[in-house]
């Protein structure tokens, strides 16, 4: 893949308006891209485990994650999609549908209804078919898991220890797992989830 906006084909394209957003002009192929979106996790990431936040189950805190995972490469970073897409909800019913993924592992945590991974993999999978940024969604959702899970007490995933954006088996067992909890079996997520 050499064009900036070539992506796997189970990705979600961004749309031209979108494109628009890209903050580094010295980005001109995909690999750039790639790396450049790969800087800005690995900082967020660092950002993400030292947040001394009591509570990180709200709207606030997944944009303000977002935002520090690709603040430095797209503009809209943060911001909730606007658009209509192949996969994910409404744009306008965004906000509400958080709340309730938000409400839901709460009431998972305090009443022990899933074991910690469990509920860091169904949050992940929710939080993912609601679809929320023009990208990035997989990745600061997992990582949304990992910090959901070490709160409660364990190690983060590992979520087929390997970068699920490019092209690749594992990205292919991991669509193929989400696609599975779709369908209302969790199970294959919640292995690959610890993979």
């Amino acid at each position: 893949m050499n064009d900036l906006f070539d992506e796997p084909a189970d990705a979600t394209p961004l749309e031209p308006e979108e494109r628009e957003g890209l903050l580094q002009t010295w980005i001109t192929y995909r690999q750039d891209l790639n790396e450049a979106e790969q800087t800005n996790i690995a900082a967020g990431t660092v950002w993400a485990w030292r947040v001394r936040r009591r509570d990180l189950l709200t709207e606030e805190f997944l944009r303000q994650l977002h935002k520090r995972l690709f603040g430095n490469v797209w503009a809209w970073a943060g911001e909730f999609r606007r658009i209509e897409r192949n996969i994910g909800i409404e744009p306008v019913r965004i906000p509400v549908e958080l709340r309730t993924a938000f409400d839901d592992a709460r009431y998972w945590i305090e009443h022990e209804t899933f074991p910690p991974d469990e509920i860091a993999v169904r949050l992940h999978h929710r939080l993912v078919a609601i679809h929320p940024f023009p990208n990035g969604n997989g990745r600061t959702t997992r990582l949304m898991g990992d910090l959901v899970v070490a709160r409660l007490g364990c190690e983060p995933l590992t979520w087929g220890r390997q970068n699920l954006t490019d092209v690749s088996e594992t990205r292919t067992r991991y669509i193929a797992t989400l696609r599975a909890a779709d369908n209302h079996d969790i199970g294959p997520l919640l292995a690959f989830a610890r993979s």
